[in-house]
């Protein structure tokens, strides 16, 4: 009779123990339990101390933290044909356990397999430049999407980064000469307009010198005096016809002050009047 006893107290105390880990269950603050009773749902239990009926009840743990999942690098295709290899970041988390367990089999594949048809689908539509330049209003189309396709999942997707746009060696030397001409176009175009203001202004200027006689002759003696600084052997300056004149007409007026005329006899010869 001991003998049994000994072997009976024993097993006992071990059905006890498994009885006890089967039926209380300690949930984090993070964590919720999908409750089933007879493979039936029940609700969802959670977080701290959760009884279960063993045999009976069973559990599904589900975590509510934001959970990262790296896109793998997809080969799309763009509007313009140009081939290429991105790859993204998801962030996502549960917001409704009962329907991430009941609903899809397994949420977290997925969703990772439905951001992969979801970004080339949305980038597809897409050319080259809009992929380069507004990678951010991509991202946040491609979000919006799959937002949308996993809240009959219980599923939040909160943010997606698209982190890597790799084009073939070609296609970096043609972007390359393309930002290249580019760049020359854009300093003709400056090198032109700046021709442009310069003959305007030299136009404005040259109005009012026009209109001004002494601002011409000033402009003339200033020129004289810079030239004169280079220490040259040799200058020559043309003389406009507006800067003699007056002194024409001074020689012009003592003449006729003098009554000295000449004139030209038809035998060729010079008389004084």
């Amino acid at each position: 009779m001991f003998p049994f006893s000994m072997f009976i107290i024993p097993l006992v105390l071990l059905l006890v123990i498994v009885l006890i880990g089967a039926s209380v269950k300690i949930l984090r603050e993070y964590e919720r339990a999908v409750v089933f009773t007879l493979g039936r749902f029940e609700k969802v239990k959670g977080p701290g101390l959760v009884l279960m009926i063993p045999f009976v009840q069973e559990m599904v743990r589900v975590d509510l933290r934001i959970q990262v999942i790296e896109i793998p690098s997809q080969d799309v295709i763009s509007r313009d044909n140009v081939s290429m290899k991105v790859d993204a970041v998801l962030y996502f988390n549960v917001v409704n356990p009962e329907h991430a367990i009941i609903q899809v089999q397994n949420y977290l594949p997925a969703t990772n397999m439905l951001a992969q048809t979801t970004l080339r689908a949305v980038l597809g539509q897409h050319e080259l430049d809009e992929m380069l330049s507004e990678r951010k209003k991509l991202s946040t189309d491609v979000q919006a999407i799959l937002d949308a396709q996993t809240e009959t999942w219980g599923i939040k997707v909160s943010n997606v980064e698209i982190r890597t746009v790799e084009l073939t060696e070609n296609m970096v030397r043609a972007i390359a000469k393309q930002a290249e001409a580019e760049r020359d176009r854009r300093a003709k175009v400056i090198h032109a307009e700046a021709e442009f203001q310069a003959s305007q202004t030299l136009v404005d200027a040259a109005k009012i010198l026009g209109s001004i006689p002494a601002a011409m002759q000033l402009r003339y003696l200033q020129t004289l005096t810079e030239i004169g600084a280079e220490q040259n052997s040799t200058v020559v300056f043309p003389m406009p016809i507006d800067i003699i004149k007056p002194f024409l007409e001074i020689l012009d007026n003592a003449g006729k002050a003098n009554g000295a005329t000449l004139i030209a006899p038809k035998d060729g010869q010079r008389q004084k009047a």
